[in-house]
């Protein structure tokens, strides 16, 4: 096939992580102002693109991936008109911002969440992952990716609720084609401001086996290893692809997509020139190369 150039093969990214970046106001958190202080200092560095790390609203259990609205930034960092003169001031010295997307699960204090875990036949019930207790237990035995069950017993409707993150990080129920819709529009909100595209935080992660079968119990871990039917799941490339038709088509725009459980052969699905999901995967196979005990957070030598 013949190469196909596009202004995101040839650009600089350059990741910002606003808390330890640059503080404008003395609170000794960095914050959106700080950021747009240093523009010409990053200018300088050759930087093409801002990848900026989550700003969203958050109670901050997981470091800002733990969204409770995405149409609000969180308060140390400014405002969203802040925001607005950051992404003013990007494109004026001839550089590009991308935002982080995280959308495989909200904030247990987002809206949505709030409401669903209200009652079994609340209207937002279903844009979250919920199940009955089986033999008295979860669901499943699948292990958090941050430790312990991947399931949240809820006293008030008696039901469990998937967190492959935090029980803080809800997952959320990417068959209901509703909670598709609104991510869409949310999106194309931010499209609509002016930013220059998205960086997907676990991307790979949005489609899950709805047998929800029990993992693999690995030595060591007393829980199940889900990965094999939460990452690369059975309609992960229908979403991606209509997500490409409803959103990412209409803006001209840099997709990345972060990998979990997915190598190099699974990111030309993602990324590939006929697929049309994302421009670009990065992927773990490289840290991944020689595990220990407790996988990748080890000091084996390659």
């Amino acid at each position: 096939m013949e190469e196909q150039r596009a202004w995101w093969k040839e650009c600089v990214v350059y990741q910002i992580y606003p808390r330890s970046f640059q503080d404008s106001n003395g609170d000794g958190i960095g914050d959106l102002n700080g950021i747009r202080s240093r523009l010409d200092y990053l200018k300088d560095l050759g930087i093409d693109v801002i990848w900026l790390s989550p700003v969203y609203q958050s109670p901050g259990d997981d470091n800002g991936y733990d969204i409770s609205d995405y149409k609000a930034v969180m308060d140390v960092f400014g405002t969203m008109e802040d925001l607005d003169r950051l992404l003013a001031e990007i494109h004026e010295k001839g550089m590009k911002l991308v935002m982080d997307l995280v959308v495989n699960h909200t904030s247990d204090e987002h809206a949505w969440f709030v409401k669903s875990r209200r009652s079994p036949d609340n209207p937002y019930r279903d844009y979250y992952i919920w199940k009955a207790p089986v033999s008295g237990g979860p669901p499943n035995n699948w292990a958090s990716r941050f430790r312990g069950p991947a399931w949240e017993y809820d006293e008030g409707t008696g039901m469990y609720y998937l967190h492959i993150y935090s029980r803080k990080q809800p997952d959320l129920n990417w068959e209901n084609p509703r909670v598709r819709q609104e991510i869409y529009d949310m999106m194309a909100w931010w499209g609509d401001k002016g930013i220059d595209g998205f960086r997907m935080d676990v991307i790979s992660m949005l489609s899950k086996d709805q047998r929800f079968p029990d993992g693999v119990l690995k030595e060591g871990n007393p829980y199940g290893d889900g990965l094999p039917y939460y990452a690369n799941g059975p309609r992960i490339h229908e979403f991606l692809q209509e997500m490409n038709r409803e959103v990412l088509s209409r803006f001209d725009w840099m997709s990345v997509g972060e990998g979990v459980g997915v190598g190099t052969r699974e990111a030309v699905q993602y990324a590939g020139y006929e697929s049309h999901e994302l421009n670009m995967m990065f992927h773990f196979e490289h840290v991944e190369l020689n595990p220990g005990p407790f996988g990748k957070w080890n000091d084996n030598p390659v």
